[in-house]
This record gives C-alpha cells, structure tokens and sequence, in this order.
C-alpha cells in the first residue's frame, strides 16, 4: 500500500505521468477492435434471450443435472409429440434442469410435463409467458435506456457547460454496452430483465467514474489561458493521472464481490436472475473504468482543442518553448567556444602581468632609497650633538 500511495502522490503532483491524451490513436484503436469482435459475437451467435423477451414455456425438471438426464430431458421434450422448436436446456442450480421451449398450449405444455416425468424426472414445474408480455418487457427496457441516455446528456451540458463532454460521455456509455453485449453473445448467457437492470446499473457506474475525472479536468483548465507552460491537452492529461489511483481502486473494489457472486451463481446456482445481472455487472464495471480514462477525457480534449481559444493558447504555448530551446542553445555553444578563445590571450597577459612588476621594481626601490635618506640625516645629526 506504501507504493501505491507514493505512486498516487507522485502522480497528482507531475512527477510521474502517464500520456493517456497524447496517444489516443492507440486507445481507440484498441477499443475499435474490441467493439468489432464484441459486435462479430452479436452477428455469429447472436443474442439468446430469455423466455420474457420473446415468450415461450419454461420448464423445471427436478433431477440431478448431468450429461446423460440433460440428453435424457432434451430428448423427452422433442419426442413428446408437441412442437416445441429447437428446445434450451440448462441446468439449474444441483438438482434441477431447465429446459424452455416455444409458447405452447395449455394441454401441449401438460403432454411434455407428462414426457418429462416419465424420462425420470421426480417433479416438473412450469410457467408459461405469453410473447406479448415480452414484447412489452423489451419495448420498456429499450424506453428506460432512451430515456436514461438523453437525462445524462442534459445533466454533463447543463453541470460542465460543455456539450463536447456530454458527447464524449455518450461514446464512452455506449462503448461500455456494446461490449457487454458482445459478452453475453459470446458466451451464450440468456438477455433477461435482470440483465437490463445489470446494463443500466453499469451505465450508471460508469458515468459516475466519467463524471470525477471530468471535474478534474475542468477543475485544471479553468484558466488554462493563463498558463503559458502547459496546453489544454496537457492540463487535461494531468487530471487523469491524478484521478488514476482512485479510478483503478474504486473498479477493483467494486469487481471483486460482483466477481464473487458471478462465479457463485454461475457454478453452484446454474442459472437464474442473479446470473444474468452478476455478469452485466462486472463485464460492464470493467469496460467503465476502461472507457472513462483511456475513451471519454482523450476524446473530449480532442473535441475541445478544435476551439479556436484552445488552438491559440496552444501555439503561444509551443512558441514560448521554442524561443526558449533556441536562446538556450547559443548559450552552450559560447560556453563551449569559450576555452578555445581565452587560451591564445592568457599568454599576452602573463607578460604583461610580468612587465608591469619589473617595471614597478625600480619604482619600489627609489621609494625604499628616498625612505632610507631622513635615517641617515638623523644618524649625522645625532654624531654632531655627541
């Protein structure tokens, strides 16, 4: 823990940065492909959704879910003699097998409980869910991420008074939900609404990370004209080290007990509510934190640089520091020019030096003789008197 605040201190204060702006050709790169192969997932495999979207029958068979009963239960449900379609089997948590198949009849869901009891399941349960009900379900859901999505445009434009942040939260909340899609895509996880009450809690997340770093960022660039040192770009930069700590702390506290209850319900539970919005939650808390620090400030600094203020400041800015590369590089040229011209001159004044001493001697000499004189006249003086 001491490296890490020693790490926080020396990047709130400059003295380590990381150039998270300056290289955002890399980070969009990297978060182009990833939304291309989260996006491939939806195209191959496509999005299985749960019995509420598109209705159908659910049924539970309590028996103990392993290969052989989940081959035995599939097969009793399309030998029952009823249309079932192309039937999903899971398991279901330690003793349980779900299988969900298209909507049914009352007496046509009665034969493939009947076929399911005798395949050696102890007791089968069912609920039925018409496809108008899910229709519903996914037109509120599509509502709810509208209505949501334009609420936090108005709130970053009308707190930041900027709308290019607004627009950068936006890409960045997007960014986030693609890739949970793909996830779901790839992995085969079932879309249910607890999985859109997982996508719009990590919408949330993330904007709340977005938010923070934003406000750092308009905290250092305030006055940026101000300041002749630095460009927008930079200040900008800054604010992101300087809330990286807290950015990479907050996500990791916050994925470790949705990890946890991801691989609870995955491997213990099997299936069920808890599954699908564990998963929403995690893979959506990782690709907010991501997305807040490498896609939404590199993106609004990239919108706000198109200013012609910013633009101006930052050319004073590169000018000042050219005029100061250039005056210091004639100083070191002088400095280095300096021996070479001294060296031929120092003879001349070392004789010069040692003629004017010469020439002082018999100056010096004349003054100890004149000196000398009132001596002897006061030695003649003082033999007369004897």
């Amino acid at each position: 823990m001491g490296r890490v605040s020693t790490l926080g201190q020396k990047l709130y204060t400059g003295r380590v940065s990381f150039d998270f702006v300056g290289r955002r050709r890399l980070w969009y790169s990297i978060s182009a492909l990833i939304v291309v192969l989260a996006t491939s997932g939806v195209l191959v495999n496509g999005i299985n959704q749960g019995v509420e979207f598109r209705g159908g029958v659910e049924f539970t068979a309590e028996i103990q879910p392993t290969d052989s009963n989940v081959d035995k239960m599939r097969e009793a449900t399309i030998d029952s003699g009823v249309d079932v379609g192309d039937p999903i089997v899971t398991t279901s948590g330690d003793e349980a097998i779900r299988i969900q198949t298209e909507p049914l009849s009352n007496a046509d869901s009665a034969q493939v409980r009947q076929s399911l009891l005798s395949a050696g399941a102890s007791e089968v349960s069912l609920s039925s869910i018409g496809p108008q009900w899910g229709q519903e379900v996914a037109d509120s859901a599509i509502r709810g991420l509208v209505v949501f999505l334009g609420l936090v445009i108005l709130f970053i434009w009308a707190y930041f008074r900027e709308w290019k942040m607004s627009v950068a939260a936006i890409v960045a909340l997007l960014h986030d939900v693609l890739i949970t899609i793909g996830v779901y895509a790839w992995s085969g996880f079932e879309v249910t609404p607890a999985t859109v009450t997982g996508f719009l809690t990590i919408l949330g997340f993330s904007l709340y990370d977005t938010v923070v770093v934003f406000d750092k960022v308009r905290e250092n660039t305030r006055k940026f004209e101000l300041d002749l040192g630095h460009t927008y770009a930079e200040q900008a930069n800054l604010a992101v080290n300087q809330t990286l700590v807290r950015s990479i702390n907050t996500s990791i506290t916050a994925l470790l007990p949705v990890g946890a209850i991801l691989a609870v319900s995955t491997i213990v539970l099997g299936s069920g509510p808890l599954k699908d919005l564990s998963l929403a939650l995690f893979v959506g808390m990782a690709a907010g934190a991501f997305s807040s620090i490498f896609i939404a400030t590199p993106l609004a600094v990239q919108l706000k640089e198109r200013d012609p203020v910013v633009r101006q400041h930052t050319k004073r800015v590169l000018a000042r520091r050219a005029r100061a590369a250039a005056k210091s590089t004639p100083e070191v040229d002088e400095e280095s020019a300096e021996p070479a011209a001294i060296a031929p001159s120092q003879p001349a004044r070392k004789v010069a030096v040692s003629g004017s001493s010469k020439r002082a001697q018999p100056q010096r000499s004349s003054r100890s003789q004149r000196s000398s004189r009132p001596q002897q006249r006061s030695s003649r003086s003082q033999r007369k008197r004897r």
